[in-house]
């Protein structure tokens, strides 16, 4: 290690329009430097998103830990298994190995849903929380993780349940919402509907909800009729890199 390394961990948020990055305090669960943001490649394949990586990090020479990435799909020991808002080549790549190999850093990549999830148990809304956290981002569609003892379950994607002969995100998303117009009102009996059947499935102890939405928290949450405590999220845009630097500093080799 050089004298000028930090040994900090760096975190990258990857989505279909950008991709945005920072190293991580992980004591405090900051930014230890102002993010920076790239336009997401198109095509965005793994491999020209791996280049954007390699310039990313080129812009923070001090940040030498490892770096964590999220991934908006599917990921099982750092294989990408499916791809939403990005590219179809994705799919069966091996995205730990291909980044680790063009940046020279050990790169774990996590389910961005996971990420956020992560970050709010252990610095966010959840912090210090025990028990089964369902961590939920209300957005296009509905991520999700469950955090157990502060113990990540991944790829739960529980925004796909079916309920009522539906798919839940196609009926309950934040993007529905705004596409059907619904009103406060008429969208929290849709969240009502959803939520209760993750308590019915899982008895959480808490429930955070995280996505864009959730800084409106207050015109929709009080109206979601639930037994179990439901919170909106604290970190926000900064969840998910912060998540990811924490992933790949616990993650094992």
């Amino acid at each position: 290690m050089t004298a000028t390394s930090s040994g900090l961990p760096f975190g990258i948020d990857f989505g279909g329009s950008g991709i945005k990055g920072a190293p991580v305090d992980l004591t405090n669960g900051e930014f230890a430097a102002d993010r920076v943001r790239i336009d997401t490649p198109m095509p965005s394949t793994p491999e020209a998103v791996a280049q954007v990586f390699v310039e990313l990090l080129g812009s923070f020479s001090a940040s030498d830990g490892a770096v964590g990435v999220t991934v908006p799909g599917v990921v099982k020991r750092g294989v990408v298994r499916s791809a939403a808002n990005i590219d179809k080549h994705w799919v069966g790549e091996d995205a730990d190995q291909l980044f680790t190999e063009a940046t020279g850093r050990a790169v774990h990549v996590v389910n961005d849903a996971d990420a956020a999830g992560l970050a709010e148990v252990r610095y966010g809304a959840a912090k210090g929380r025990g028990g089964l956290v369902i961590v939920t981002t209300l957005g296009t569609g509905i991520g999700s993780a469950l955090v157990y003892d502060g113990v990540l379950v991944p790829n739960s994607e529980l925004g796909h349940l079916e309920i009522d002969g539906h798919d839940a995100e196609k009926r309950a998303a934040s993007s529905v919402k705004d596409r059907e117009e619904l009103s406060w009102e008429e969208w929290a009996k849709r969240l009502t509907t959803y939520y209760r059947e993750l308590e019915q499935l899982f008895s959480p102890e808490l429930f955070v909800v995280g996505g864009g939405v959730s800084k409106k928290a207050e015109h929709f949450l009080p109206l979601v009729d639930i037994e179990t405590e439901i919170i909106p999220a604290q970190l926000r845009n900064a969840a998910g890199i912060v998540g990811a630097a924490l992933y790949a500093t616990e993650s094992k080799d």
